[in-house]
């Protein structure tokens, strides 16, 4: 463990969920030209992408359960031959049906993905460079978007959609064959030892992390801070700034690309605040949360469209969410034996991703009712029907907010059951204080020890 091979095993879990995030992300910039090629309304074009993170999102808890009994190896390969195949459909298809059929395997490959790269982490590293590595993991995938948002889109409009889609698609292929031929599930001596589990332990297993607070406080997490970015990023963020605020799609691109790179810097920030304060993961989930709601609230209730500075804000908030998603894996962790973290990450990984969807396909039915009903004078992506649409997720903030706040009672309530109790914030933030000035007192301490023993004198 901690070896040169295991940095990378990691390394090629980390391309192969990168692969992953582009595959995924390719359709929300190609969105114009799919309503162009398929002829698609705003309800069918957010069905694209609806479709494929319902597949993604049904699949959770079932790919959890199987990386847990066959290992990450034969999950991710198998993940990077779907999203191929589906790449290929989608380059073929001319209607609407086809194209949806590849965004239903990219779908299913894109769930094999993130949860059995963060399967490896505990199997190849010491639990004290897990969490940072699990906040690693989901930001540096997330490079993912920016080859979506700059080679993929400067293919597709030079070249066309067939050559952009098939690019994607030997991407994919690269990735299964690194997966197949360096990825191993863990050291010689733990694979070696592994247990393996029946159909009825599985079953129990699964159970057993549903009762569990904490995979359900993971979820609720999951649910409220990640949904609104995958939105953004996803289906209506570039239609959002191009038609909708008459932004330059460079312009739109840029602002898209932030995503990246907030979660560059505030992922390993979070990870090792997690580290350092394990009983206030909730409280962060819940400051992002709202700080999330404030960020819509402004743009929304800005008369007219909003000043670019006012849009890099909103893009940095929602931004946030990634990383602040990720707490939900912990939790997962955390409050799971090892045998069963593969089932409780894909319960936790369902919250985000079934509440993006709900999100995305409401969001295009409210557009489309609005254009029918004469409100947006023709105009399907007008800003006055995008504000309307978008309010909508004020209402999924609320339901996870408070479902957050529920699911963290339980899990406190049992923790005082077997005697730990959770101090108040400001107690906790003084002992923390108290920490850090023993530790500098101790670290000046040794110095001025090795300081003497070389100079006796």
């Amino acid at each position: 463990m901690d070896s040169k091979r295991a940095w990378i095993v990691w390394g090629v879990g980390v391309f192969a969920y990168l692969v992953a995030v582009t595959q995924r992300t390719s359709f929300g910039i190609a969105g114009l030209e799919a309503t162009e090629r398929f002829s698609a309304s705003a309800s069918a074009l957010s069905a694209f992408t609806v479709i494929q993170l319902l597949v993604y999102a049904v699949l959770q808890v079932p790919v959890g359960v199987l990386v847990d009994r066959f290992g990450p190896r034969l999950m991710i390969a198998s993940g990077a031959a779907l999203m191929t195949i589906g790449q290929i459909q989608l380059a073929a298809a001319t209607s609407v049906p086809e194209g949806v059929v590849g965004r239903i395997f990219v779908g299913a490959g894109d769930a094999m993905t993130f949860i059995s790269v963060l399967r490896l982490i505990p199997a190849w590293f010491p639990s004290r460079r897990v969490p940072m590595l699990t906040q690693l993991t989901g930001q540096l995938g997330q490079f993912g978007q920016l080859i979506s948002i700059a080679p993929f889109a400067i293919v597709l409009h030079l070249w066309g959609w067939s050559p952009a889609f098939l690019g994607l698609a030997a991407l994919g292929l690269l990735s299964c064959v690194l997966a197949a031929t360096v990825l191993r599930n863990g050291p010689d001596l733990l694979a070696a030892n592994a247990v393996k589990y029946g159909i009825k332990d599985t079953a129990a297993d699964l159970a057993k992390a549903w009762v569990q607070p904490g995979t359900r406080l993971g979820m609720w997490s999951h649910f409220a801070t990640q949904f609104a970015g995958t939105v953004f990023v996803l289906t209506w963020g570039y239609p959002f700034l191009v038609s909708g605020q008459g932004l330059d799609s460079a312009v739109a691109s840029i602002l898209l690309s932030l995503f990246v790179v907030v979660g560059l810097i505030c992922g390993p920030l979070l990870g090792g605040w997690v580290g350092r304060h394990p009983l206030r993961r909730s409280t962060m989930v819940l400051a992002v949360t709202v700080a999330i709601a404030v960020a819509w609230l402004a743009v929304i209730l800005y008369p007219g469209p909003a000043p670019v500075w006012l849009l890099v804000v909103l893009v940095l908030v929602l931004a946030l969410g990634g990383p602040a998603s990720m707490i939900g894996f912990d939790f997962a962790r955390t409050f799971n034996p090892a045998h069963r973290i593969g089932t409780a990450t894909g319960i936790v990984n369902v919250g985000g991703f079934f509440a993006a969807l709900v999100t995305m396909y409401v969001v295009g039915l409210i557009l489309d009712l609005l254009n029918g009903s004469g409100f947006s004078g023709g105009d399907l992506y007008s800003l006055g029907s995008f504000k309307i649409a978008l309010s909508f997720q004020f209402v999924v903030l609320a339901v996870g907010g408070v479902a957050v706040v529920r699911a963290r009672r339980d899990v406190r309530r049992r923790m005082a059951l077997a005697g730990e109790q959770v101090p108040p914030l400001r107690a906790a933030l003084a002992d923390n204080r108290r920490r850090r000035e023993q530790y500098k007192r101790e670290m000046r301490a040794e110095r001025l020890t090795r300081m003497r023993s070389k100079d006796p004198q």
